[in-house]
């Protein structure tokens, strides 16, 4: 069996703790130091509404994907709430994750959630 090599972190909690000390230190020192060869973090449920609001979480999301990470949300939460023209603006892409999450999850690929 080939080593996989992409981590998908399911993001779905809007604890700023929680985003600072481990969603981004992880996701792009993952990448810096090469632990991964590809990370995609997937925004869903409140994280959407926390990344639309917040700032400093804007300014994370802008330096992860400096670094590498592919920054994704779930377009039905983002659509829900309002906040798909924002997303994509912060040059998050914007799709359905419920089939794609589920191909994840049967293929055995590495899944992080928090």
């Amino acid at each position: 069996m080939s080593e996989n090599t992409h981590l998908y972190v399911l993001w779905t909690n809007d604890n700023l703790i929680t985003a600072e000390k481990m969603v981004f230190m992880y996701t792009v020192n993952s990448l810096v130091h090469g632990w991964w060869e590809e990370v995609t973090l997937i925004i869903w449920g409140a994280t959407a509404k926390l990344v639309n609001e917040n700032t400093d979480i804007q300014e994370q999301i802008k330096k992860a994907q400096d670094a590498g990470v592919h920054v994704t949300a779930c377009k039905a939460c983002a659509d829900q709430l309002g906040i798909t023209e924002t997303l994509e603006k912060l040059n998050i892409e914007v799709k359905y994750w419920g089939v794609p999450l589920t191909e994840v999850l049967k293929n055995g690929e590495r899944l992080l959630t928090i």
